[in-house]
Order: C-alpha cells, then structure tokens, then sequence
C-alpha cells in the first residue's frame, strides 16, 4: 500500500492536480493487482484551505502524521502563498522523504519552494520555464540541473510547470505501477490529444489490465 499526501494550502492551483488526484481517487483505470492507494489531503494545520477556484478544502492529517518510508508520496501543488514561513515544515518534510526513497512531486510554484530550501541544487528538475527559478529565488544554485520541458522525473523527484499538470501525473502514475503501460500511455494520449482513438485504445487496455 502506498499513501499520496497532496499537501493543501490558500491559492492552490486546483487544475495542476486535478488529473492525478482524479485517478488515484477513482482507481477506474487501475489494473487488477495494481498496489491499494490511500490519498489524504495534508495541511500545516487542519483548519480548511481555500483553492485558487474557490474550493474550500479541509486536510485529513497534519504535516506530523505523514507516514515517513519509501513508499509513501508526497504531492506539493502550485500556490501564490508558498513564501509564508508556515510552510517551511512540509518542505523539511519533502527533504527527509526524499533521502528515505519516497516519492516529492512538485508544479509550479511548488518548485520556487524546493528552490529555496536546496532541494533542486543538484537534482534534475523543470519548472516555468528557463530563468522562472532564477528570478523568484535568488539562492537557486541548480540551473545546471534544469531541463527545459513541462514535467521532469528524476528518479523519485518529479517536477512540472504550471502547464505540465497532465505529463505530471502520469510520471506519478508510472512510478506507483498502478496503471498497465499500455492503458497509461492511451490515458494520457487521449487527454493530451482529444482523439478517439485513443480513448478506445485505452478502454481497451484497461478491460484487458482489469481481466487478467
């Protein structure tokens, strides 16, 4: 079993993690001996949040009760408030996952927070575009280490801009194992693309991952 911590705070980008948190929730796609996923929403308190949308969210656990191994996922969305100090605990915590072998997903303004406190000096990561980090984090000593696209894994480091939410969460899925290969990859063709095709293509794989 794994657990997927989405951390929430005030100004979430509610569309960056609407893809993932939609399949790991539902499971439909997921194939029959697919790993059981547990997804809670994470906070700095358990007082409600409100996203970007509107939403009102209220966390499922603190910061304090996230599960610390390896298999454990911890997802950090895009945010106009990732500069309140409130939010240094969780970054602390994504440092300390990361060296367990667990599993830090960030987008957007996420990855300023990973800039700030050193996580994406010597790892492979992607952001907004060449020069995003470099202007809002003057610490940042990683631009040797960026590579420009919409979402990057590096190993159980995954990074995305604000407009690589779908290429985002299928790294994620990928790296939880949870969809056959062939359904993600139709998945993801389909909502990349709108062609029916591949929403046929993946109707299929997902009935053959589900029969086996």
């Amino acid at each position: 079993m794994s657990i997927v911590y989405v951390y929430v705070l005030d100004t979430l980008a509610d569309w960056e993690i609407g893809h993932l948190t939609a399949e790991l929730h539902s499971g439909r796609f997921f194939k029959k001996d697919a790993a059981e996923i547990t997804l809670k929403y994470v906070g700095c308190t358990k007082n409600p949040i409100t996203t970007m949308g509107g939403v009102r969210l209220v966390p499922d656990c603190e910061i304090s009760e996230i599960v610390m191994d390896s298999t454990s996922v911890l997802l950090l969305p895009g945010a106009d408030t990732w500069n309140d100090p409130c939010h240094d605990s969780v970054l602390e915590t994504a440092k300390k996952l990361l060296a367990l072998g667990g599993t830090v997903g960030a987008i957007c303004g996420a990855t300023t927070a990973l800039a700030r406190v050193g996580i994406l000096d010597n790892r492979h990561h992607t952001s907004n575009g060449a020069g995003f980090l470099d202007m809002f984090v003057p610490q940042y000593t990683g631009k040797d280490f960026y590579v420009d696209c919409l979402a990057y894994a590096d190993d159980n480091l995954i990074t995305a801009g604000s407009a690589g939410g779908l290429l985002w969460a299928k790294h994620i899925l990928e790296r939880l194992q949870v969809f056959a290969p062939n359904a993600l990859e139709a998945w993801f063709e389909f909502f990349r693309t709108g062609e029916a095709k591949y929403f046929f293509a993946m109707m299929q794989a997902v009935g053959e991952s589900q029969s086996q």
